[in-house]
């Protein structure tokens, strides 16, 4: 089931303490641009297919990351997007979003989308016990 895009921006907002609607999609923007990078194939596609069509496109639409970012990079790169983040909150705008992101794609996609992503991101999507990692 796809998520209308206001119910995910109130759900964001809600997870991310933000004060306003346009802080919780500045950071879906950002975070969900920089996870799209990272994704492929088959689980990229059904992911935006459960997300709200503009968020489905910035997923989708993405520069290709020329290497996976590691958990810590991908904290970083979220900290230089995000106006005002920094390091230090920058996962709380990561987690806000991603385990959104993850309840809306379940657990099968979840996990496959996981599989695709390097050590650590687990717990970004608000999974720490998510499978056993290869």
């Amino acid at each position: 089931m796809t998520l209308r895009w206001e119910a995910f921006l109130e759900e964001v907002r809600g997870r991310g303490e933000y004060d306003t609607q346009q802080e919780a999609e500045r950071a879906a923007r950002a975070v969900l641009a920089l996870l799209g990078a990272h994704l492929v194939g088959d689980a990229r596609a059904e992911l935006a297919a459960r997300l709200p069509e503009t968020m489905a496109l910035i997923l989708l639409n993405p520069l290709q990351a020329a290497e996976p970012l590691s958990q810590e990079r991908f904290v970083r790169a979220t900290a230089a997007w995000i106006e005002g983040a920094t390091e230090a909150t920058a996962p709380w705008d990561i987690g806000a979003v991603l385990s959104t992101v993850a309840d809306a794609a379940g657990d099968d996609l979840t996990e496959r989308i996981l599989l695709q992503l390097p050590p650590g991101y687990d717990l970004l999507f608000g999974r720490p016990a998510a499978g056993t990692r290869p």
